[in-house]
């Protein structure tokens, strides 16, 4: 960090606040993310951090880093906004937004509000490594699955996984952080990792991206899920795959489950016209197109993202049509 810079920004240049804070804000931005499971919210969280630290630089006295100071406020800005009811949209509690009626459900899901994160943003993350107390890659931190399970965290918990585990930072920078104590942190995180450690089954890992293996995996899922083939998509899925679709709350867990989703979509779709590939949370993902009888247009349905298990699919998740745009898929094809 320039001093120079940081005099200028604090006698009200813009131009100087900015270049300071441009190399933290990607990674910020995945940080809200983390915490708060929507990209919407995470983009709210991010100006708020932004702005708070334009207001508050001359409180910046640099016992920390810059880095570190921003995280602190960008924390608790995500913790103001999960103390409010407000942040969460207004879900439906019926089918009625789905092509047709589903069946039973395994379970009925608690993160209504998740939403996926385009890889390309992750592209413009800074190479800033994580901290000596890090505990997970990269890769899986920021996976559907990761993103899920932090969700159901109390958010005091939450901060403390990501902070301690995830960006690596010691107990006690976590506790001035949060203005907690080192015992409080301590304990917060050893019941964090117990709620995580639960969450998390036991599956070989995925092939890594654009690899051969990855690639003739994704080539049968496409051919059999455009198709609605049922047979073939369970053929490719784990024992015990999900089948998820945000902010519908309907789970579907397991071949069977999953058998009884897929058979009920194919009964009203038959097909699905084309798929876009595109790639979210590190996963491979598609935008999904159906074509308009009347006007021979492709109109978007919604993002598809799958979680992969060595050679099959653990996690099928749709996303409504209204996530496309952060994935510049446009709304109609010809």
């Amino acid at each position: 960090m320039s001093a120079e810079l940081l005099g200028q920004a604090r006698t009200g240049d813009r131009d100087a606040f900015g270049t300071l804070i441009e190399p933290h804000r990607r990674e910020l931005h995945v940080h809200c993310y983390r915490m708060l499971g929507s990209l919407q919210a995470a983009e709210d969280a991010l100006q708020e951090t932004l702005l708070a630290a334009w207001l508050g630089l001359d409180g910046f006295e640099g016992r920390s880093s810059l880095r570190t100071w921003l995280y602190r406020i960008a924390t608790n800005r995500c913790l103001n906004l999960l103390r409010s009811s407000a942040r969460q949209p207004a879900t439906p509690t019926t089918p009625a937004a789905t092509p047709g009626p589903l069946p039973e459900p395994t379970g009925l899901g608690e993160v209504l509000w998740l939403q996926p994160y385009p890889d390309t943003l992750l592209q413009e993350l800074s190479d800033q490594a994580p901290g000596p107390e890090a505990q997970y890659e990269s890769r899986e931190a920021i996976s559907l699955a990761f993103i899920t399970a932090v969700q159901l965290l109390p958010p005091k918990q939450r901060a403390v996984l990501l902070l301690r585990d995830v960006l690596g930072y010691r107990a006690r920078e976590t506790a001035e952080l949060l203005g907690l104590t080192e015992d409080a942190v301590t304990s917060a995180l050893k019941r964090a990792r117990a709620t995580m450690s639960a969450a998390r089954s036991p599956h070989p890992p995925s092939p890594p991206p654009g690899t051969p293996e990855e690639r003739a995996l994704l080539e049968r899922f496409v051919a059999a899920f455009t198709e609605l083939d049922v047979d073939a998509l369970i053929t490719l899925m784990t024992d015990d795959a999900w089948v998820r679709m945000p902010p519908l709350p309907f789970e579907y867990h397991g071949s069977d489950a999953a058998h009884r989703f897929f058979s009920a979509i194919r009964a009203h779709f038959r097909r699905i016209d084309r798929m876009v590939p595109v790639r979210a949370n590190g996963q491979p993902a598609w935008g999904q197109y159906i074509r308009d009888q009347i006007t021979g247009d492709l109109h978007i349905t919604g993002v598809v993202v799958v979680g992969l298990a060595g050679d099959q699919i653990r996690e099928f998740t749709h996303f409504e049509a209204v996530v496309a745009p952060y994935f510049g898929l446009p709304r109609t094809l010809n």
